[in-house]
C-alpha cells in the first residue's frame, strides 16, 4: 500500500531512458524509416552499377580457374545480385551463354533469375509494402493491385513470358501487392524459361551468327518482344477500364 509518509523513491536512469529508446525504436521502424531505407539500398545499388558495370566483370573479367559446376554457381549468385541491382537480363543471359555454353548456362541463368527475383521482392516487401499500399489510392493502381493480388500467378507468367517490363520493377510492384511468395517465384521459374533459354542460346552461339541456333534464337526473341507489346497494350486498356 502506498505511504504517503514513505520518502520518495530515486527514479532510475534506465528508467527514464527506456521510453525514449522505445520511441526511437518506433521511428526506425515505422514503414516510411524502411521506406526510406529501400530508396537508399535501391539508389546505392544503381550508382554501384553505373560506377564498376558488373556486367563487364561478368563477360570480360571472368576468373580463368573457374569452371563447370563451381563456375555456374559463382556466376548464378553473381548474376542474382547483378539483377537486383538493376543490371538488365538479357546482358547477362548473352554472358552466361558465351561464358558456360548453352546447358550449363541456362541453368546458372534461371537459379540467377529465381535469386534476384527472391531478393528483390523480399527487399520490397519488408522494406516498402506497409508505406506504398495506403498509396494505392488511383483506380488504375488499385485495378493493377487487384490483379496482382487476386491472379498472382497468372499475372506473373504473362509478365514473365512477354518481356518489356523491367525485371526489377515487376519484382517490387509484386511485393507491394498481397501476392504470396510461392505463386511469384514458382511463376517466375517457370515463366523466364522459354526468353532466358533463347538469350543463353544465341549468347553461345555469338561466334557464328548466322548458324540455325542463332537465328531461330534471335527471331524467338523478336517474336516474343512483339507479342508482349500487343499483351501490355491489351492490358492498358483493360485495367484503364477496370478502374472507371
Amino acid at each position: 500500500m502506498f505511504d504517503p509518509a514513505a520518502p520518495p523513491q530515486p527514479v532510475i536512469a534506465g528508467d527514464r531512458r527506456a521510453p525514449l529508446v522505445a520511441r526511437w525504436l518506433r521511428t526506425l521502424l515505422s514503414p516510411w524509416s524502411r521506406l526510406s531505407l529501400l530508396v537508399v539500398l535501391l539508389a546505392g545499388a544503381a550508382c554501384g552499377v553505373l560506377l564498376f558495370e558488373p556486367q563487364r566483370l561478368l563477360a570480360d573479367g571472368w576468373p580463368p580457374q573457374l569452371n563447370g559446376a563451381a563456375a555456374a554457381v559463382v556466376f548464378a549468385v553473381a548474376y542474382g545480385l547483378c539483377t537486383a541491382a538493376f543490371v538488365p537480363r538479357p546482358l547477362l543471359n548473352l554472358a552466361a551463354g558465351a561464358l558456360l555454353g548453352s546447358q550449363l548456362g541456362l541453368g546458372a541463368a534461371l537459379a540467377g533469375t529465381v535469386l534476384g527475383a527472391a531478393v528483390s521482392f523480399g527487399l520490397g516487401r519488408a522494406l516498402g509494402q506497409d508505406a506504398l499500399r495506403p498509396l494505392l489510392r488511383a483506380r488504375w493502381l488499385k485495378a493493377a493491385d487487384g490483379q496482382l493480388s487476386r491472379h498472382g500467378f497468372r499475372s506473373m507468367m504473362a509478365a514473365r513470358l512477354f518481356p518489356g517490363l523491367p525485371f526489377w520493377g515487376v519484382n517490387y510492384c509484386a511485393a507491394v501487392s498481397c501476392m504470396g511468395w510461392t505463386p511469384f517465384l514458382l511463376a517466375t521459374a517457370l515463366g523466364s524459361i522459354p526468353n532466358t533459354a533463347a538469350y543463353v542460346i544465341a549468347g553461345s552461339r555469338a561466334a557464328a551468327p548466322t548458324s540455325p541456333a542463332f537465328l531461330i534464337a534471335m527471331g524467338f526473341i523478336a517474336v516474343t518482344g512483339l507479342a508482349g507489346a500487343v499483351v501490355a497494350w491489351t492490358k492498358r486498356h483493360r485495367l484503364r477500364g477496370e478502374g472507371r
